[in-house]
Order: C-alpha cells, then structure tokens, then sequence
C-alpha cells in the first residue's frame, strides 16, 4: 500500500489541475488514469476538435476570401486526413505535456482503473491505496447513442466525435443529431471538408442554451454555407445499414426522412460512474445520474471524497471543471477560498463564426423578472472587422436597467472566444456599463464592439 495525502481518480482537465493544485499547497499526491493523460479534452476532445476547425477555417478562407484579399491560387482541395494527423499531433503535444506537469509536480501517476474502498482507499489493479485527506472523483463522461430507435453507436455508420476525430476521409454526407456546441462544430469541419450535412436538433433552436439571436445569427451563416438544418426535430426511427442510415423525423408534425453516408451522435453525454466502487464507499447518485456533491464544498455523500468536473453535474465543460480542482484542492489543504461562481461559467463555441457567452440570455433575464436594457453592436460596423473582411455577428450586452450592472453578454463572431473575456471579467468583479465605457479601447480593434455596445445600451452609440 503505498499512502497519499490526495489520491484523484481521472486524469482530465478537473482532475490533473487539482493534483497540481494540491501538490503546489504541499500536499503527496497521486492521479489514476486508466487511458491517457488530459483526458477526453486533451485526447478525443476539444484539443483536437479545434484544430480541426482552424483547418476548417483555413480551408474556407482561401477557396472564399483569398481573391478578395489579393491572394492567388490554384485549385484548392481539402485533406482530412491530413488534417486529423495534425490534429493528432497537437493532442499528442498536450497529452505529453500534462505527463511533464505531473513530473514537475512531483505526482505520481498509478495507470489503471480506479475503484473506492472504504476508509479512504483506492484499488488500482492488485494494489490498494491509501488517501490521508481526501479521495477525489473526476473520471469526466463520454458520448452516448440513442438505442432506442436504432441510433446504438456502431463505430462504422452511427459514430461518436471519438470515431470522428479519426475518419481518413470525410463522408459524402453525414446527418448530426444535436446541434449543441458539438454537434455544430462537426457540421462547420465537415462542411469545409465537402461533406453534405444535416443537423438535427430536438429543441426549437439550433445551440438552444444560446441567446436566441446568437443562435438566428449562426442559423442564417450556415444556411449561406449550404448546411440543411432541422429543429424542433424528433428523431422516430433509424434504419441503419453498412454504408448508409436512414432516419425518420417528424419536424412541426409533419414527417421529414434524412438519408446519409453516416450519422454523428452529438446529443449530450453520459457520465463515467460504473465500476467505480460508489455505492460501497457511501458514494449516492442524483436523479439524473451525476454524483451528488454539497454545492458549496463538493464534497459527497461520504466523508473525504470530493467530485469534480462532468460527474459532477453541468455545466459539463474543461473550464468549469478545472475551477472546481483548484477549488477542492485549495479546501483540503485547510485554504478558504472564494465560492464557485456558477453564474459567470462562460460557454463557447468554436464555430465559424464562433458563438461565446456568460450569464443569462435576454430571454431568461426577462423571465425571471429583471428589468433589463439591452445593448448591440454588429461586427460589419467595426472598422477592424471589415479589415479582416469578418463581419458576421454582433456583440450584445444585458444589463440591470437601473444600477447598469451586466447580466449577460454574447458575442457571435471571429475571435468571440477571446473577446467573451473582458465582459466576464466585468461580469465578475460586478463592473457596470459605464466602468467598461471607461477603459480606453484601441482603434481599430474588434474589441471596440463591446464597448460599443456597453454605449448602446445607454442609449449612446457613437458608430450606427
């Protein structure tokens, strides 16, 4: 038996940060991964999905825009292949690089699966470990079918965004059922790519977590892009053969059949709890399958053992579940740190053009009462954006009416990922509209849009 102060179970972005954390505050430490190291979003994630989609963009904008810009070439054709070798590479790099982190750190890393015992004590193949302070869940979640109706994953015809991250070739057409952040960013890659897509998506929008007009702005890009869409769409039935899939939809009541090459299963996740040991450790499980945590620790429902991250319930994103790492790793080392703020999780989707936000939509702030003034400034008034020729999109700030403070802020458009964070920067510290008037904001700069629309709001725009 060898002994810990922390023993993590999951080496994804929750639980490698917390055994970094945790190591930094002085504490012995050990992760347990049985695959690879970063996890789902170093490995089969959002490290290679977004390299894929800058190959996308790449790709977009030298057949489209490049002419425009002065650029001559020749033919232009895309190689996924070539592209997923690249993409494999870059996860390589990451994965290698948390290996390095854990060195640095001085963790030790037991390779296996992890099973609780009681008192605090971890299985790993024929050797029991033992955690002085505190055993932390973090074994993140997977993707999932609908077996159901015949959508069971094959990995041939029906597959994940695992199988799709390793495709040679793009398929002639491809249906994705769900058309949340993953399934978008699968329609935008194999768009680019040649493929023929359809998205289907069961709630009224595509991206339904969205503001509504962030969603409407990226429903009508991918219309110009040739890219069908069903929403408010019920998947009845799937027909699926070795080369191809037949699904039955009943869209607005009416019946719609989707034929295609494969089907993309991008409609949410399931946790990773089986064979976990939860129920002997004292370990309970929510309604809808997550562990059950104490909001404010994340502690469990046995002492000493924490959850981090997916398993620990939505939102079900890297970022989020790295906070909470650092979170429970600072609380067992006897630290105090400042509670999670749930409400200023940002969400992100790395699209063209790409779709971020934080805080409420204009429709929840509404529904839950809040008197509101809402500000816009769309991109094709920024001097920056037309230099890039990227104008799509707009920024849209929600704010209280009577103290100016943000409620919500979305951003459709190029580089909206990194824009997002100076109004969740503002949203954080409770900065007013007026505060982020205040910062000077270089010209031209796309982030003058967001100022523009901290101004719109107070019904002062200076640019439309």
């Amino acid at each position: 038996m060898a002994n810990f102060d922390v023993i993590v179970i999951g080496g994804g972005p929750a639980g490698y940060v917390c055994a970094i954390r945790a190591a930094q505050l002085g504490l012995t430490t050990a992760v347990v991964e049985r695959e690879k190291l970063g996890g789902v979003c170093v490995n089969i994630g959002c490290i290679p999905t977004k390299a894929l989609l800058h190959s996308a963009y790449i790709l977009n904008t030298v057949k489209h825009g490049a002419k425009e810009l002065g650029v001559e070439t020749g033919e232009v054709k895309g190689d996924y292949g070539v592209a997923m070798r690249r993409s494999r590479k870059v996860s390589e790099q990451n994965s290698r690089g948390v290996e390095s982190l854990m060195k640095k750190h001085k963790i030790t890393v037991l390779k296996g699966e992890g099973t609780l015992l009681a008192g605090k004590k971890v299985k790993v193949g024929a050797e029991t470990h033992s955690a002085g302070k505190a055993v932390v869940i973090a074994t993140g979640s997977r993707t999932k079918g609908i077996p159901q109706i015949g959508l069971e994953i094959d990995k041939a015809t029906v597959i994940s965004s695992d199988e799709a991250l390793f495709l040679e070739q793009t398929p002639k057409s491809i249906a994705i059922v769900g058309a949340g952040a993953v399934g978008c960013e699968f329609a935008d890659i194999f768009n680019a790519f040649g493929s023929q897509v359809t998205l289907i998506e069961a709630l009224p929008r595509i991206l339904p977590l969205e503001d509504a007009e962030a969603s409407d702005a990226l429903a009508k890009s991918y219309r110009k892009r040739g890219i069908a869409m069903h929403a408010g769409a019920k998947v009845v039935k799937a027909t699926v053969s070795k080369d191809k899939a037949t699904l039955e939809l009943e869209v607005g009541g009416k019946p719609v059949s989707v034929e295609a090459e494969k089907v993309l299963m991008a409609a949410g996740r399931a946790v990773n709890t089986e064979r976990l040991g939860l129920a002997e450790a004292g370990v309970q499980l929510t309604e809808r399958g997550f562990v059950q945590v104490n909001p404010a620790t994340l502690e469990t429902t046995a002492a000493g053992i924490y959850c981090i991250g997916d398993v620990a319930g939505p939102p079900m994103l890297a970022h989020k579940g790295s906070r909470e790492g650092v979170h429970v790793a600072e609380l067992v080392a006897g630290h105090h740190p400042r509670p999670i703020d749930y409400h200023n999780v940002p969400s992100v989707t790395y699209c063209h053009p790409e779709v971020a936000s934080v805080g409420l939509t204009e429709q929840d702030a509404k529904a839950k009462g809040i008197e509101i003034k809402v500000g816009r400034f769309p991109f094709s008034a920024n001097g920056r954006a037309r230099t890039a020729g990227e104008t799509e999109g707009f920024v849209k700030i929600v704010r209280d009416a009577k103290y100016g403070e943000i409620v919500g802020a979305h951003i459709v458009g190029s580089h909206a990922s990194e824009l997002i964070h100076e109004l969740i920067v503002a949203k954080t510290n409770e900065y007013t509209v007026e505060e982020v008037d205040l910062a000077i904001h270089a010209h031209p700069t796309l982030s003058e849009a967001i100022a523009e629309a901290a101004l719109d709001s107070l019904g002062r725009v200076i640019h439309i």
